[in-house]
């Protein structure tokens, strides 16, 4: 109406938005398609810079993809400014692993920010070099860690401990006792900040190497509740495991009942003071059958036992064989026991963590509690109580937690929340779980004192509109009658009370919810009458008067099991059996099926009981009901009659006195048979703890009932080996520890063989890169070239003996590169690594000393392999599968063979061959010209604009007819866009089309480079640092090889070595081989220092790639191969490297 108003207060509305975003960021999130961001990347300012960046992060926030800035944002991070550099290292932790070429090249911009005065500066680039997971950077990482491990600053050594489950995760297998020495030095800090990540660092590295908790144990304790709140978790878990591993269970703890002490103690000759003590405790507890106000009390010791035994062996496992006793007894009895009064090492475990249990973290109070249930003498126990109840004071998650453990606590000892039962009742803001929970410890903890106030609070419950909750209540109560028989009575007719009244629903009970409610109060009534049938043989009276009223099948179904069950009790009941059982007969054609077969049973039963003058009348009412059960459309009650007839047949067939004597001894053998199934005793149901799962308190495991990923029960008492030195040693021995008021120039020179000097410093020490962890191996003397054309092996000589110098070998016939590799597990001959620790001082323009003269010469032979050309066969490929092409069967493999067209297109021999029975026609293989999206058609224009137009499929000649049986093949010529991504294509046959993917093999995006010796050494001494990269793998295909003993020419174990490994690489690559070196050792078994080389250029652009393979070990074990790739392509040359090592693991086939 008035238009000019509504304009108005929309402009105040936009109004006060803009003023509410006053000095805020969120104008950085208004526009994703923001075209400013490349020209303020690339400003002069860093102000502009830093807006840049942040529009960046958030569209990473909101989930877009800005990778294509990568290159400028890596350009900035020799910024000067702090806030700069932190933004850009939060942006390349989100995409190193997306573009690990270019991450690469910022490496010597951390390593520079590494010396940096900023502590803030030297954590984010610790940070980040550990963020970008890639090998061939893992060991200038553990370096790295290594130098700020002993930074004066707390904040960096504590990034140090957090970048070493990162390095872990590399699977970095020969620097793994590196990393647990460097975890075991973090743990020896005097920081609870670093302590807290250390703690973290070794549950995620080493978890049972707790030597290394042995050494700081008791400081650590000290230490603990200074530590932060998540780091204490994880703390507290561990100083648990390494206490029970170093001295045991403690023999006071709850953890051990008093029957299996009491058996250990005379054994091994404890006093009777000791054994009267233990008792008395256990009384106090309530553990003692004799205790007045708590009963089953033994049943309770059983709970207790079965607990322990769970946390020590784990829940599966123990399950699988609780019932062998005497097998769990000696078991117990081979554990080894501790005293909390006279063992320092509990005593102050104890006292560290008691504060803990009035910790604001949840978590940490439950930790705390685990360990004082556990370890705690039975009469301190008590102190984890009402810290546990004030946790039910916080959100329903937290307090569902935490009543799942205090179940377990209840069970074992009622006695403990007994006298705080009233904190367990019922909050009108609980869930359903949490109120689940407080019912069975409500049932599991009263006491006869405390019965009647409970059972007040169940009255209510037994009305609340969640009737599923209400059906929990009346199990509950149900529970409590068998617990308490003074109370049984007044709970039966409370039951009766709410039978009755749920059964007024009649047909609408199921729809009503009201079903669950009266099928539990029978089920409940039930449980109560077996404790004692014969005293309420007038309830089974008026459950049987109301059967009429109750529809609800199941409940049913239980009244007329206790009727059969029951019949032979009392006076009332066997007089009013007749007319029930004709109630039942008549009202059978209409019941449903679980009634049907409780009827069947209930007239075995009641026949089965009968008395003489009875028998008749009760077998024509079964014979009747038989007869309709024949003719029942379910098959179930159709097989349960015709199984009851032929059993009682003794009973309801007619007695013949002139029956022979076989058929009278299987009427004798049915009736005794019968007498077993339908007139047994029935057993108790076993304790329901029988097949509980317990697991340690405040796991994740306790809660889902099930083994969580990562969890482990406690280690075996006593399994730490007491011979470790360094076990009751406080400090590690012989190294100062980080935070002592020692100068930055002293935390790093604490260590002979560690990096002397401030960070503020720059290095310059000369760099020598063939001293480098994976340095080059230059090898000089004669020119052997190995050709791959076939000659014959009697003709030329296999072996030829050569003096050839290693400039960087040692003196025990390896090169430096396997002598890093293999070296002590010391950490200081790790830190020693000179040529990384250069790196990682900043000295890019150190000059590599290639030229230094070997002073080590030594024999060796080189091995020439001219035959091994005819035993090279590619792997073949599947392409399209008879199955899915209608008869059809195309394989491809990847030929050696060169393209004369361009070289970047691959040469596969594909075969086609018609596995059915009818003729083929028009088969060919064309592209998908769908498959390219914008970038990948962006890349492949940029490559055909230095390559030429090279299409992706070279045309394919059809394939005009392939008769059945008929095998056709042909060469293709193809270019992948990617060495990673497959090429798809269409196959077409007889009119239809088949979409089929060529998937690369990047061993074949390389040509072979013939080259000899020496222009190999001068290549690899050229590709050093960024683009050479190692890894090792594990070779077994020789051992096969040399069991078989019976080839002609290949009774040398070298030979059939470098043949094996030969033979693989060129199956599976379109390599060179280049040499094959062997040192002369005296040990004829001893194959390390073998040495492969192998050649080739890209197909793309021509770039040498060179790989070499070192091997250690003996001939008839498996081989440890180191595999070094030197290649300028660092992406292709790290996915080769992975290509090797995965096919050279891999075991023959065949």
């Amino acid at each position: 109406m008035f238009t000019q108003f509504g304009a108005t207060a929309e402009s105040l509305s936009k109004a006060s938005t803009m003023v509410f975003r006053i000095g805020t960021d969120a104008h950085l999130y208004d526009d994703p398609d923001d075209v400013n961001i490349a020209p303020l990347l690339d400003s002069k300012f860093d102000s502009e810079k830093c807006e840049a960046l942040k529009r960046l992060l958030a569209l990473i926030a909101q989930g877009f993809d800005v990778s294509n800035f990568f290159p400028q944002v890596v350009k900035n991070v020799a910024s000067q400014s702090i806030e700069v550099k932190k933004l850009v290292y939060l942006y390349l932790l989100h995409y190193a692993e997306k573009r690990p070429n270019e991450a690469l090249l910022s490496i010597n911009y951390f390593q520079k920010d590494l010396g940096d005065t900023n502590p803030l500066v030297r954590a984010w680039a610790l940070r980040t070099m550990a963020g970008i997971r890639l090998h061939v950077i893992a060991p200038l990482v553990l370096v790295a860690v290594s130098k700020c491990a002993r930074d004066p600053s707390v904040y960096v050594r504590k990034c140090a401990a957090n970048a070493l489950p990162k390095v872990h995760d590399l699977r970095l297998e020969e620097n793994t006792a590196a990393i647990e020495e460097l975890v075991g030095f973090l743990l020896n800090d005097n920081s609870p900040g670093v302590i807290g990540a250390a703690a973290a660092a070794f549950a995620s590295v080493c978890p049972t190497n707790l030597s290394l908790i042995g050494r700081n144990y008791r400081r650590l304790c000290e230490t603990l509740p200074d530590v932060e709140e998540w780091g204490q978790i994880v703390l507290i878990g561990i100083l648990l495991r390494y206490a029970i591993a170093r001295h045991g269970l403690v023999k006071e703890s709850i953890m051990l009942s008093s029957r299996d002490l009491e058996n250990i103690a005379s054994e091994n000759g404890a006093s009777d003071t000791y054994q009267k003590g233990n008792e008395d405790s256990n009384a106090y507890f309530g553990l003692k059958e004799s205790n007045a106000d708590l009963t089953n009390g033994v049943c309770k010791s059983e709970v207790v036992d079965i607990v322990s035994r769970s946390y020590l062996e784990g829940p599966d496992k123990y399950l699988s064989k609780h019932r062998c006793a005497d097998v769990l007894s000696s078991e117990l009895e081979g554990l080894h026991f501790t005293s909390a009064k006279d063992n320092e090492d509990i005593k102050i475990l104890l006292l560290c963590t008691s504060p803990l249990l009035w910790s604001h973290n949840s978590a940490v109070v439950l930790a705390a509690a685990g360990v004082h249930w556990i370890m705690a003498p039975k009469e301190d126990i008590q102190k984890i109580v009402k810290p546990l109840l004030f946790l039910m004071r916080s959100s329903n998650s937290s307090k569902y937690v935490v009543l799942c453990n205090i179940q377990v606590f209840s069970k074992a000892v009622p006695s403990l929340f007994a006298p705080h039962f009233e904190d367990f009742f019922m909050s009108p803001s609980d869930s359903y779980q949490v109120k689940a929970l407080k019912l069975e410890i409500l049932s599991t903890i009263a006491t006869e004192s405390s019965i009647s106030s409970i059972f007040q609070e169940f009255q209510d419950y037994v009305k609340d509109p969640d009737r599923k909750f209400a059906a929990d209540t009346v199990a509950a109560i149900g529970l409590c009658a068998q617990q308490f028989p003074k109370v049984a009575n007044t709970c039966l007719e409370g039951l009766l009370a709410l039978a009755s009244h749920e059964s007024t629903y009649g047909d609408n009970a199921a729809t009503d919810g009201e079903a669950i409610v009266l099928l539990q109060a029978i089920y409940s009534i039930k449980a109560i009458i077996g404790k004692d049938p014969s005293s309420n043989e007038k309830v089974i009276v008026h459950l049987i008067r109301s059967l009429e009223s109750i529809r609800v099948p199941a409940a049913r179904g239980m009244i007329i099991w206790m009727v059969g069950e029951y019949s032979d009790i009392g006076n009332v009941i066997p007089k009013v059996l007749p007319v029930v059982l004709k109630y039942l007969a008549r009202c059978f054609t209409v019941e449903e099926v679980e009634t049907k077969l409780q009827i069947l049973n209930a007239c075995g039963k009641v026949l089965l009981h009968s008395k003489e003058e009875e028998l008749w009348a009760y077998r024509k009412v079964l014979s009747y009901m038989l007869d309709l059960a024949r003719c029942d459309l379910n098959y179930d009650i159709r097989d349960r009659a015709r199984f009851i007839k032929e059993l009682l047949s003794c009973y309801i067939g007619s007695s013949d006195t002139e029956e022979g004597k076989a058929q009278q001894e299987s009427r004798d053998v049915s009736r005794v048979l019968a007498g077993r199934i339908f007139g047994g005793q029935i057993k108790a149901p076993s304790s329901e703890q029988f097949s509980a799962r317990f697991y340690l308190p405040g796991s994740l495991s306790h809660v889902v009932l099930h083994a969580a990923p990562g969890y482990e029960p406690l280690p075996r008492p006593c399994s730490l080996n007491f011979e470790d030195p360094s076990i009751n040693s406080n400090i590690v021995e012989g190294a100062k520890r980080p935070g002592d008021g020692a100068t930055q120039s002293e935390s790093y020179t604490d260590d002979p063989d560690s990096v002397s000097g401030s960070l503020n410093e720059e290095s310059t020490s000369d760099y020598s890169y063939a001293d480098s962890i994976g340095g080059s191996d230059g090898t000089g003397g004669s020119n052997v070239s190995s050709s791959l054309s076939e000659v014959d092996v009697h003709k030329e000589p296999l072996i030829h003996l050569s003096e050839v110098g290693y400039p960087n070998a040692n003196p025990d016939g390896g090169s430096h590169v396997d002598n890093q590799y293999s070296g002590s597990n010391n950490l200081g001959e790790l830190i020693s690594t000179r040529s990384l620790e250069s790196w990682l001082d900043e000295n890019p323009n150190s000059g590599h000393n290639l030229s230094e003269p070997s002073s080590i010469r030594k024999s060796s032979a080189r091995i020439s392999i001219g035959h091994i050309h005819g035993r090279v066969e590619p792997k073949i490929c599947a392409l399209l599968d008879p199955a899915n092409g209608n008869g059809l069967s195309v394989d491809y493999a990847f030929s050696s063979e060169l393209s004369s067209l361009s070289p970047l297109l691959v040469c596969l021999q594909v075969s086609f061959k018609n596995c059915s029975t009818e003729p083929m026609m028009n088969l060919q293989l064309v592209e998908d010209n769908k498959r390219q999206d914008s970038s990948d058609h962006a890349s492949a224009m940029t490559e055909s604009s230095s390559h030429g137009d090279v299409p992706s499929l070279v045309p394919m000649e059809e394939i005009a007819n392939l008769g059945p049986s008929e095998t056709i093949n042909i060469m293709l010529q193809v270019r992948f866009r990617h060495h990673l991504l497959p090429l798809k294509l269409v196959l077409w046959c007889n009119g239809k089309t088949y979409p089929v993917k060529l998937r690369p093999d990047i061993g074949y995006f390389v040509r072979p480079l013939p080259m000899d010796i020496g222009v190999f050494s001068a290549k690899e001494a050229q590709l050093p640092g960024m683009f050479e990269y190692t890894r090792r793998c594990i070779f077994t295909d020789h051992i096969g090889e040399l069991k078989k003993g019976d080839k002609p020419g290949t009774n040398d174990q070298f030979l059939v070595i470098c043949e094996c490994l030969a033979v693989k690489v060129l199956s599976n690559a379109n390599f060179f081989l280049v040499s094959v070196d062997m040192p002369v050792s005296a040990n004829l078994d001893d194959a390390s220092g073998l040495r492969l080389r192998f050649s080739g250029e890209l197909l793309s652009n021509s770039v040498p790639c060179l790989v070499t393979l070192v091997l250690e070990g003996t001939c008839f074990e498996p081989l440890n191969i180191l595999v070094k790739v030197n290649c300028e392509e660092t992406v292709f040359g790290l996915n080769l490297l992975n290509r090797i090592v995965n096919l050279l693991a891999e075991p023959a086939r065949g």
